[in-house]
């Protein structure tokens, strides 16, 4: 079984590298790898290899990418996805805050319209 890979340079970024994006993905049966494999090589360029290691619910992929992308593309198979260093986790967390627009204003909600009762005279 061959894949073609072929490398995609950066489009504003320079000295771009190879680099190894760990991420833990919980993965329920060997249908799920799988799975994973098929989604990161068909949409993602620039990938090399991706290494999955079932018993440590691990994924490896190696290649010229962004992780988040890389992360964003697992999300779209396995909600629960993140990243295996713990550090880059609590990074890309901030990163969604700043992106968050504001909450609304604390005021507390308008009361409810009053209900007047209704009398008829016979």
């Amino acid at each position: 079984m061959a894949i073609d890979m072929q490398i995609v340079q950066a489009s504003n970024c320079k000295n771009v590298e190879a680099q190894y994006v760990e991420m833990m993905v919980p993965l329920y049966s060997h249908g799920c790898e799988k799975k994973v494999k098929k989604t990161l090589i068909s949409r993602l360029k620039g990938i090399y290899s991706v290494n999955v290691d079932y018993y440590q619910q691990k994924v490896t992929v190696w290649g010229i990418c962004n992780k988040y992308d890389v992360l964003e593309t697992i999300k779209s198979k396995r909600k629960e996805a993140r990243f295996w260093n713990p550090q880059d986790n609590v990074q890309m967390e901030e990163d969604e805050e700043s992106r968050r627009p504001p909450p609304p204003s604390s005021s507390p909600p308008p009361p409810p319209p009053q209900k007047t009762p209704i009398l008829f005279l016979l």
